[in-house]
């Protein structure tokens, strides 16, 4: 996700002075997804973190192909990893829907002129911990859309890279993508979108 706010070696503090994500929230929830307050985005992502509401989405073209978008090497979690096409938190109040819409819009340029089924398809919980930096606790929102048209505008501070995959050769061949390295909660999502095959 946009994970970029974990801050293992100083207070929220300090970080803020040195990263932008430290000054917003997240929504906190419980596993069943229902909002018990905010909290600040680093502390969400720092020690063993707090549960809270994100999500992630996958864009499809018309002939099967997902885009994936390579995370900013500046990211603090999971820095150059790929990922589905975008992935962050909603904020309070924010429905999944219109964070979506936000993020494809901020992250690569894609508008809802692009694409009119926008829509949530699945949620999991999941906590994965990054190296000694730290760690994703959320409960995932899964949303799926597909373009009419593929313009992209990639904002180089978000994505490092953009990449059309066949979807079902991805998740039937994931060796052949290995040195992809991909983000976990993408994994989860695509595991799961499959599972009812």
């Amino acid at each position: 996700m946009s994970t970029d706010d974990a801050d293992p070696a100083g207070s929220s503090a300090e970080a803020a002075e040195r990263h932008e994500n430290a000054e917003q929230d997240v929504v906190v929830v419980d596993a069943d997804d229902t909002a018990t307050g905010t909290i600040n985005r680093l502390d969400a992502h720092t020690g063993d973190g707090v549960r809270h509401r994100a999500f992630t989405a996958l864009v499809f073209d018309g002939d099967g192909n997902v885009l994936l978008a390579q995370r900013a090497p500046d990211k603090r979690l999971w820095d150059t990893h790929w990922d589905g096409t975008v992935a962050s938190h909603p904020i309070e109040g924010q429905s999944q829907v219109a964070a979506t819409e936000a993020r494809l819009e901020e992250e690569l340029g894609v508008t809802p002129e692009q694409y009119d089924d926008l829509r949530v398809t699945d949620k999991f919980e999941y906590k994965r911990y990054y190296l000694d930096q730290g760690l994703e606790w959320e409960v995932c929102s899964v949303l799926q859309c597909t373009l009419d048209d593929r313009s992209l505008d990639p904002d180089e501070t978000e994505v490092a890279g953009v990449m059309w995959v066949p979807y079902d050769r991805l998740h039937e061949h994931p060796k052949w993508y290995r040195q992809l390295r991909l983000c976990p909660w993408f994994e989860i999502a695509m595991r799961r979108d499959f599972a009812d095959e």
